[in-house]
């Protein structure tokens, strides 16, 4: 295969699944770990991949850029809705809980339905309409007001003042990237008032976030690291990034691997209490 063949190849597994490994494409592409290495080298020098630690990403995204709701929901389905159950399990019934908006949180969403008993506080009109379409009787759901943004968000002062009012046992929280310095970060500025007040709200805070948003920075911090209690991701996520997310945030759920000892497969495991005074 020739080399522009190859690096045709890497192109459209990176924009397809967000990132690739250097072992998964010296297996599947039948060459060496040096010229896989070269391929990502040369894409890395013409902006089209982002080389990290074990592998690619796809480029940096500008830190204003901020994908529509639609554009979303096509990307990494399959590891969303992974994080989308695992994340589901954390919840318990009688509760207050937040919801972002988000096409992840839009999964969760789906699979709270069948928890009896919840409040959901939610600025997101498509993650209001998920419980308000559910057969369930016994959901409470508050929307709060705001202006709308292209991820469907509501935002602004209506919003922050709803739910500077409230008090939630836990908060859902789809972001647009997490990083080692910046921590969990939005595109939107009025959505990452809005988001750090629903964290404020919340005594336990669940990030939902699949593996390509790591080493993303938007313009607005949410929330440091290490106020994470629980971080749902999937397995794309690389070691090194395992490593540091393991020693800042409570507690690190891989959602689409077999869990160590303890809880079953696919399962969430023990959650360590909010860290919240």
């Amino acid at each position: 295969m020739l080399a522009a063949q190859r690096q045709a190849l890497i192109i459209e597994q990176v924009r397809r699944s967000g990132g690739v490994r250097v072992t998964e494409l010296v297996e599947s592409l039948d060459v060496s770990d040096m010229t896989v290495r070269r391929d990502l080298d040369t894409l890395e020098a013409r902006g089209l991949v982002r080389k990290v630690h074990g592998g690619a990403v796809a480029p940096h995204r500008h830190s204003t850029e901020e994908p529509g709701f639609e554009a979303n929901s096509t990307r990494q389905e399959a590891e969303k809705q992974a994080i989308a159950r695992a994340a589901a399990r954390l919840v318990e019934p009688d509760s207050a809980i937040g919801l972002s908006a988000g096409t992840t949180t839009c999964a969760v969403a789906h699979h709270l339905c069948d928890v009896p008993g919840l409040t959901v506080v939610t600025n997101c009109l498509r993650v209001a309409d998920v419980f308000y379409r559910s057969a369930r009787s016994d959901h409470t759901v508050v929307l709060t007001g705001g202006f709308r943004t292209p991820s469907d968000a509501l935002v602004g002062p209506l919003a922050v003042a709803a739910v500077r009012s409230l008090h939630l046992d836990t908060l859902l929280l789809g972001v647009h990237g997490m990083d080692d310095r910046a921590g969990l970060t939005t595109p939107n500025l009025m959505e990452g008032e809005t988001d750090q007040a629903l964290v404020e709200a919340a005594r336990k805070l669940v990030v939902v976030a699949d593996h390509t948003k790591w080493a993303t920075v938007g313009l607005s911090t949410i929330a440091p690291l290490e106020r994470c209690d629980v971080l749902v991701t999937d397995s794309g996520l690389g070691e090194e990034a395992r490593r540091l997310l393991s020693e800042r945030v409570g507690g690190l759920v891989i959602a689409d691997e077999p869990a160590g000892d303890g809880p079953a497969p696919g399962g969430a495991g023990p959650v360590p209490p909010s860290r919240r005074g």
